[in-house]
């Protein structure tokens, strides 16, 4: 199991390798309502044997494509390691119908291959026939350097289907206890997620790396791409299954008609920005003091040296990290309770605002602000790194046909303008942004702000008065994505409050006033469980249960 990295080596192949870069794409099946319903036991049987019908083409596949890596393995070792990996898929191939009637079913008497079971089939066989990059090997393949090419871009091609299956059952059997066995579907999950099926995964990864060694750089981005397209492709496949019950994702479907609304709040920093924007907008006012520094110029008498500015930043945010932590010891409980303490995260929750208020007075009062160029703060905002799948996320959301979506930004950003900026810069529709604003003469900030987000209840304000203010008479479907104290309230009162990238301190903090946190995706698994016949979602209420994710998705 080398090439997956579970021979305790420090040297990743480029199968482990490749299998964690594409990270982000392979989670977000998880969240597909076949997997959803498969995973909750709710999938429809004929759904399902749908799917594994389309086993068999897939195989035949794998088969003549083993069969041509073969003929240009020129190791024998490793032309003897795929004769065994294509004896495995015929054998698996002939016995398919007794499989699936140990898992539990009958065979379909037949399927017809579906179209992403046929644009997956031609992509592997075409890879393998030497049609890369649509360019074909010229005359035959006979040096053994374009057999070891040839045999690396084929398995590139068959690598990350079958680590994907044991990734998925692995992540659905981790959610069921030991001892149930009333999952209809477990028998075909235990099979994927098994010793043996991981060892063939594991088999072609090490073929993989193997045969990578020798290749040139270019030929390696070839590999990449083709890994790749395979999982997108795989990932096409699972998306595209028609599922005939109702479905707890996406979410903008739980609404019966498309007049409905799907609001969607979001914080800014850290959420969907890799960086937090108070350290943007320092560094752009100590590079704009920088430039009056070299400018020499006299028409600003009592302007601070740039040096001065980045010392007097620096003891800020040294001040800001100290009196919060200590901010957050002070209000945390001694013991945790039963069930939600809403009024006393409240209470508590006061004592932090009153805190970010003296904050925000002491920047003010510091005139560290002023000078700030408004087409600087926009081009830094252009240049703002969003969180990975933050992008991707957004444009799916804004392409939503099913329902009304009303998209809010809520943050304690200092500067409107930069938040207007990242978004436009983005390819992304500007949402309803809700954060403070820097006062302006002429396009250069007077160091003054319009302190409009300040606390975790003027986030629950302008959530309840969006909430209020909705197209419709019916209660709008909320959801709201945040990661820190200043979010609790209103993730708290969202039908979905999602939590990005959990900390200690505030799964600690929210675990003391009695919130629990419960990952998305078996959340979602438990959610489709309860779901009723109708598709209509209960309402959360107070539950005081909050979603995590590491990543963007939803």
């Amino acid at each position: 199991m080398g090439g997956f990295g579970l021979n305790g080596s420090d040297e990743e192949g480029i199968a482990t390798r490749l299998w964690n870069k594409f990270k982000n794409e392979r989670v977000s099946v998880l969240y597909s309502p076949f997997i959803i319903c498969l995973a909750s036991g709710t999938l429809n049987s004929q759904t399902f044997l749908h799917c594994i019908s389309q086993d068999v083409y897939f195989l035949q596949a794998f088969a003549q494509a083993y069969e041509l890596a073969e003929e240009y393995a020129d190791d024998d070792e490793d032309k003897e390691a795929i004769i065994k990996l294509r004896k495995r898929v015929l054998k698996r191939l002939r016995n398919h119908d007794t499989i699936i009637h140990e898992w539990g079913f009958e065979p379909p008497k037949e399927s017809a291959c579906q179209t992403a079971t046929v644009k997956y089939t031609e992509f592997l066989l075409e890879t393998a026939a030497g049609k890369v990059g649509g360019e074909k090997f010229p005359g035959k393949i006979v040096t053994p350097f374009e057999k070891t090419k040839l045999a690396a871009y084929t398995l590139s091609a068959i690598a990350p289907c079958m680590r994907l299956y044991n990734f998925i059952s692995k992540e659905i059997l981790a959610l069921m206890q030991p001892e149930e066995n009333k999952h209809i579907y477990k028998k075909w999950l235990n099979s994927l997620s098994s010793e043996k099926f991981e060892a063939s995964a594991g088999r072609i990864e090490v073929m993989l790396d193997k045969l990578s060694v020798s290749l040139t750089g270019e030929e390696l981005e070839v590999v990449e791409r083709l890994y790749h397209q395979a999982m997108k492709l795989e990932l096409d496949f699972i998306l595209t299954q028609s599922v005939v019950s109702h479905t707890i994702v996406p979410v903008s479907q739980l609404h019966n008609n498309a007049e409905e609304n799907l609001i969607i709040f979001c914080d800014f920093d850290l959420t969907c920005t890799a960086i937090d924007s108070s350290a943007l907008l320092a560094e752009i006012a100590i590079v704009a003091a920088g430039k009056a520094d070299h400018s020499g110029s006299e028409t600003e008498p009592s302007q601070t040296p740039s040096a001065d500015i980045r010392t007097t930043w620096s003891n800020l945010f040294s001040q800001y990290i100290e009196e919060y932590e200590q901010c957050i010891e002070a209000i945390m409980p001694n013991e945790a309770v039963e069930g939600l303490d809403y009024e006393g995260l409240c209470k508590a929750l006061e004592q932090i605002s009153n805190f970010e208020k003296r904050v925000n007075s002491r920047v003010i009062d510091s005139n560290l602000l002023r000078g700030l160029s408004l087409s600087d703060i926009k081009r830094a905002g252009e240049h703002l790194t969003f969180q990975d799948g933050c992008k991707r996320f957004f444009k799916d959301l804004m392409k939503s046909e099913t329902c009304a979506t009303d998209f809010h930004v809520l943050s304690y950003c200092w500067c409107d303008d930069l938040i207007k900026s990242t978004f436009s810069s983005g390819d992304l529709c500007v949402p309803n942004i809700h954060s403070n604003c820097l006062v302006y003469e002429e396009s250069i900030s007077t160091g003054n702000m319009i302190l409009n987000m300040e606390s975790p209840m003027d986030k629950l304000r302008v959530f309840n008065n969006i909430c209020k203010g909705s197209k419709n008479d019916s209660k709008p479907l909320t959801v709201y994505i945040g990661g820190s104290v200043g979010d609790l309230l209103s993730l708290l009162e969202a039908d979905f409050g999602i939590v990005f990238n959990l900390s200690g301190s505030l799964m600690k903090l929210g675990s003391r006033f009695g919130i629990s946190f419960v990952p998305l995706f078996s959340g979602l698994v438990n959610k489709q469980r309860e779901l009723d016949e109708s598709g209509c979602l209960n309402g959360k209420g107070s539950s005081g249960v909050l979603y995590t994710v590491s990543t963007t998705l939803l």
